[in-house]
């Protein structure tokens, strides 16, 4: 993680821009994050459901995802979608409970 926040910094720095489209880093950090709440086994519903779920949050920015892009840098272009990752991961963690516990 530690490399997308300093690659993030770097495309900031570049790019001159808070939070460049080009860098998408963080992108895949919050996916990653989105599918550890899940078993590696999951079906390809739960992929694509996992995948919606945190462009959802991305995009919506509910509280405090949105305050998070304040951060300075690398470090606020990927808190967002680290905390959009981990909201769309416990959405995902209770719809995969809730299938399997029939």
């Amino acid at each position: 993680m530690s490399f997308g926040i300093w690659a993030s910094s770097r495309a900031v720095e570049l790019f001159q821009n808070k939070d460049p489209q080009q860098a998408v880093v963080d992108e895949v950090i919050g996916q990653l994050i989105t599918f550890l709440f899940v078993p590696f086994t999951v079906s390809w519903k739960f992929v694509a459901a996992g995948f919606l779920l945190f462009r959802l949050f991305d995009i919506w920015k509910p509280y405090p995802i949105d305050s998070l892009q304040n951060l300075p840098a690398g470090i606020g272009v990927c808190a967002d979608d680290i905390l959009a990752g981990v909201y769309a991961g416990t959405c995902l963690a209770v719809l995969y409970a809730v299938a399997n516990s029939y």
